[in-house]
């Protein structure tokens, strides 16, 4: 089974570069490469959305040289794959907080997924300047504007606010339309989700693996996706018994 929606923290550019005795800005670069790679690799495998991780809202405290070069090839990548993305009727998606990033990248952002908006084979979802607490932060802030913007009293409003539930949160999150990711992958061996769709990826498996991000190809995200079939997901519930 393929699962319908994958999330990648890819990790490892710095190491990868350190290992090489090359600059950060090299490993990013290469990141950047293997990005294009997985994307195809996805589209070919049949996954419908997939959500890379490419700058949290803690990576602006990376030296400034760093992290004006990461913006320089999130508007290079936008460039270059408008193409295969219309070719292949790739929709670009957004996650995280658009309106602190330069307007330069917002601009090619908002193009980006203006150009590709009518497209339904496959998603790809870019996580820019994202954190999973200030989602559900923006998305709680939403809910309650809605509830004030809706209500003919302030008491009614904040009444209403009493009554939030898991589904009124979820309908303001950045992309309430597409669904929990199934399976995030983390490169770079490091055990944690890093602040990585965390009301999302709630039930979604976990899959680690030691390879840096660079090295990654189509046969890593293959050996991924195999893992994840012999899992027995459970939300939460009592598992099969396969001997009874």
């Amino acid at each position: 089974m393929i699962p319908t929606h994958i999330g990648i923290i890819m990790d490892g550019n710095g190491r990868w570069a350190k290992n090489k005795g090359l600059v950060r800005t090299q490993g990013h670069l290469e990141g950047l490469k293997t990005a294009k790679k997985i994307v195809k690799a996805a589209r070919d495998f049949g996954i419908k959305y997939l959500t890379l991780y490419a700058f949290s809202t803690e990576n602006w405290k990376r030296a400034e040289e760093e992290v004006g070069f990461i913006m320089g090839l999130v508007k290079q990548y936008l460039r270059a794959e408008l193409d295969f993305s219309k070719k292949n009727k790739i929709r670009t998606r957004y996650t995280g907080d658009m309106q602190k990033l330069p307007l330069d990248i917002q601009k090619e952002i908002q193009d980006s997924m203006e150009a590709t908006k009518e497209f339904d084979d496959m998603q790809v979802v870019l996580a820019i300047n994202y954190g999973g607490r200030d989602e559900i932060v923006r998305a709680a802030k939403k809910f309650m504007m809605d509830k004030l913007s809706n209500a003919n009293s302030v008491q009614k409003a904040f009444d209403k606010v009493l009554e939030v539930n898991e589904k009124d949160i979820s309908a303001f999150l950045d992309n309430p339309d597409i669904p929990d990711p199934d399976l995030i992958i983390r490169s770079a061996g490091e055990c944690r989700t890093s602040n990585f769709l965390l009301w999302e990826g709630a039930y979604s498996e976990i899959y680690v693996s030691k390879k840096l991000w660079p090295d990654w190809d189509k046969e890593d995200l293959e050996e991924a996706i195999n893992d994840y079939n012999k899992r027995e997901r459970r939300f939460g519930n009592v598992g099969i018994d396969k001997n009874a």
